[in-house]
Parts: structure tokens; sequence; C-alpha cells
């Protein structure tokens, strides 16, 4: 079976029910284990809605250098009007960045060495004037340790010789991290262009993105055991992603709290009802309906 066409029968299939503007993360994943005599281990480009936790598709390449080409393809494949559009440094493309502006919507994407005149220009502005840029400040405790994240959005771009050939360029972002742990104080700073003017949005799109890590990829790999498969046969490896992120899309519908993806599947792989429920309805799934659930014999 073709993937691309089972992706699509499968997210048509499922009703989606969207906030009017949400951030949607796109970022590639390697299937361990995929690879066989024939082909290379396969990589998957995904694009997630952050907010919902949904799928919206992904295109497949074999190597992940070609992610540069797959993401223009993937988003011709998506809606994302009046979203905002994130990814990494890789997608840091001239190309990507006008795709995204003409499908109608804003873009925060990470800047480093693969555009050196622009990255550097950027981080000489930002250490010489970073006591004059706007910036937003959060402390998080928790896991014995503590973390500081500083955002920062220069929107004054008159001196950026380089503004008019990144469509849609509005600002460029600062994120530096000051993490403290085990008596360790580790460090950390990214920077980003995006079509942003607003300090808030901005550091929201740029938290909300590692979701497609944690809520996604990491699910893949520990509720799936993706990483562990060894299924390498024809497209085996990926219809079982395809089918995989189906399965989490349903469950993310499902109206849940404190109940982990891991133990609803659980369930309802021992209760038909709940199953169909999920299926089908998932929006009618609570934990109160959960909980009653009978293990059985």
């Amino acid at each position: 079976m073709n993937p691309a066409e089972l992706s699509s029968c499968l997210i048509n299939w499922i009703s989606v029910e969207r906030n009017s503007r949400g951030t949607v993360a796109i970022d590639g994943k390697t299937i361990c284990g995929s690879g066989n005599d024939k082909h290379r281990v396969y990589h998957v480009v995904s694009a997630f809605v952050t907010e919902n936790q949904l799928t919206l598709g992904e295109i497949c390449i074999e190597e992940k250098t070609n992610e540069i080409t797959a993401v223009p393809e993937l988003l011709d494949l998506i809606d994302v009007k009046g979203d905002i559009v994130t990814a990494d440094a890789m997608s840091c493309q001239k190309k990507i960045v006008e795709k995204i502006i003409d499908k109608k919507a804003d873009y925060t994407i990470g800047l480093k060495q693969n555009q050196p005149a622009l990255y550097k220009d950027t981080e000489d502005y930002f250490k010489a004037f970073s006591a004059d840029i706007p910036s937003k400040t959060t402390i998080e405790k928790g896991h014995g340790r503590i973390e500081k994240r500083e955002y920062q959005l220069l929107t004054d771009l008159s001196w950026l010789e380089q503004k008019d050939e990144w469509k849609g360029l509005n600002a460029l972002g600062c994120a530096r991290s000051t993490i403290a742990e085990n008596g360790e104080i580790r460090e950390f700073t990214r920077y980003f262009i995006t079509s942003l003017t607003n300090l808030e949005t901005f550091a929201d799109s740029v938290r909300k993105h590692w979701a497609i890590e944690s809520q996604l990829h990491w699910c893949l790999d520990v509720v799936f055991r993706e990483a562990a498969s060894r299924a390498r046969k024809d497209n085996s490896p990926l219809n079982l992603n395809v089918l995989h992120k189906t399965a989490l899309n349903l469950i993310s519908q499902a109206q849940y709290k404190h109940i982990s993806k891991k133990r609803l599947m659980f369930r309802a792989a021992l209760e038909p009802t709940l199953f169909l429920d999920i299926l089908f309805d998932p929006s009618s799934v609570f934990p109160s309906k959960v909980n009653t659930v009978a293990v059985g014999n």
C-alpha cells in the first residue's frame, strides 16, 4: 500500500477540530531499523499541530539532507492558513519561507551557520545591542533543576542588508536558556527569523515547537516502540508510522486528563465499547468512562 495514499485517506477520515490560529511544528524523524539491502533507513518529515497534538501530514525521504526539498512539498499537502509554522535551522531557506507566506501563514524558524552571513549579522547585533532590545523572561522549577529563559524580538531591521531577500521577514529573535542542575550551570543561545512582530507570540511559538519532539516523536518511540521495530519489507515501516500517528490523533481528541496515552490504549484493547468510542467518537471519551472500564478476566 502506498503510504502517502494511506495517510491522506486516514487524515481525511478523522474529523479534526482545530483552533482558529495554531502552531504547526515541522520536523523530521528517522525510523531506526527500517533500512534493508534495497534502501536506506527512512526519514519522515511531519507537520504537527501543537495545540491539538494532531499530525496534519507527513512526507517520506531517504536522506535527512532532502528535508530541505521535502518541506515545501509537505506544505503543499496541508492547510496552514492563519497558523504559525515553526521549524529548525535546516528549514531556514528562502524558498521555504516564501512557500509559508504564500500559504498565508506566519513563521518562526531557527537560524544557524547554514546561513552564515545572516547568522553572523544577527549574532553580532544581539551581542552589541542586547540591552536595547525588548525582552521577556520566564523561570521554571522542577525535577531538581531551574531553567531561566529570556526571549528577545528585534523588529527594526533597517540595518539588515539581506532583509528583502527573505519574504515576510519582520523580525529577528533570540532565545537564551540558563539551566541550573546538580550544581552545574549550562547556557544556550538560539537565534530565529520570524514574520511575527509580537514578543509574546514569538516566545510562545519557540516554546511550542518542541512539542513535536515530546508529544509526537517521543510517543512514537516510547508508546509504540518505533525505534525498536524491525519492520523493513516494502512500505511496512512507513505504513506503520502512518497508523501509529493516526492512533495518536484519535487518542489526542479524547477528552481526558491525567491519563496516559499508553494506559488509554491498553484499556481500549480490553474493552470493545471504549475502543469503538475512540475510533468513531473520540470526543465522547472522558476520564470517568475510562476509569470505570472493567479489566475482565
